[in-house]
């Protein structure tokens, strides 16, 4: 199994269009110590062939454009080896890509119920002509054989409403359709893709425990990232994430999992990680996390 990042970021990408913060700042000055990233997304092929995209971020035509084994070949004048799109939300950073894919070209698109409601109730996603876009209908915890020789089996993660759906007092940390994380398996090679959780819960470490590889949210370093730097009143928490560092952050609870690779994904502009060479970036180093990076390939 061969797996492509092709983002990295979380929404807005870094350097984000509109910030200044000290990531920010370094990446704009195409500094060394803080790459580009673009918005989140893999791509996955049992074959090298056939690919699963995993999430469609708003960045994907660039994306596409950046990494040749997504590519049209001959014979045919249209086509593409992107066969599917397996979507864990209904986040505009996970769902605005699909508006790239409209020129008429077949694919199967997975998502859970909530999801693909959400795409039925925006207008502008009939774009995708379903006679092409074939829309299934995913169930939690079954497993679920996709076109590109793949098999997912999603599960649900504690998480909320995508932004754009929140009331005055939205629930943080349900485990319902709204957020889930995939399995992804072909043969004996296995990975977890979890770009989005709000909390570490035992079910999930249990669930999770002893892959060879997961992919899990890096969205920022404490809790408190946001506000701290004086850019919204928003803790992880509030937005749907846990962090990185303190007694209930992913350093802490995923430690002593026995998973053999560790990637965070899902980076926010903020982060401090983002600067090689700074302390935060250095505990994740001795922690024995890495650091996921547009382009970055691994195989299973």
């Amino acid at each position: 199994m061969r797996i492509i990042v092709l983002g990295s970021a979380a929404g807005g990408g870094a350097p984000q269009w509109n910030c200044h913060c000290p990531v920010c700042a370094e990446a704009w000055r195409q500094s060394s110590t803080a790459q580009f990233r673009s918005q989140a997304g893999l791509a996955v092929s049992a074959d090298g062939l056939s690919w699963l995209l995993l999430n469609a971020s708003p960045d994907l035509r660039q994306q596409i454009l950046a990494t040749p084994a997504l590519h049209p070949h001959g014979p045919a004048r249209r086509n593409s080896p992107i066969v599917g799109v397996f979507l864990t939300g209904g986040d505009v950073d996970a769902v605005a890509g699909l508006l790239c894919l409209r020129e008429r070209q077949t694919l199967d698109l997975y998502g859970t119920a909530a999801t693909l409601a959400i795409l039925a109730a925006n207008s502008i996603f009939q774009v995708l002509d379903q006679d092409l876009v074939r829309r299934h209908c995913v169930e939690l915890d079954t497993a679920v054989a996709t076109s590109a020789g793949l098999l997912v089996r999603p599960f649900a993660v504690p998480g909320k409403v995508p932004l754009y759906l929140e009331d005055q007092s939205p629930s943080i940390g349900q485990e319902t359709e709204n957020v889930i994380g995939l399995e992804v398996s072909a043969g004996t090679a296995r990975f977890f893709f979890i770009p989005g959780c709000a909390e570490i819960t035992p079910g999930l470490r249990r669930r999770i425990a002893g892959a060879s590889l997961l992919f899990f949210d890096g969205t920022t370093f404490t809790d408190d990232e946001m506000p701290r730097l004086g850019l919204s009143d928003k803790s992880a928490r509030r937005m749907g994430h846990v962090a990185m560092s303190g007694p209930q952050g992913s350093l802490s609870s995923l430690a002593h999992a026995g998973i053999t690779r560790r990637v965070y994904i899902h980076i926010n502009n903020t982060n401090p990680v983002l600067r090689e060479g700074s302390r935060e970036h250095g505990a994740l180093a001795e922690a024995g996390w890495e650091l996921a990076h547009d382009g970055m390939e691994i195989d299973l």
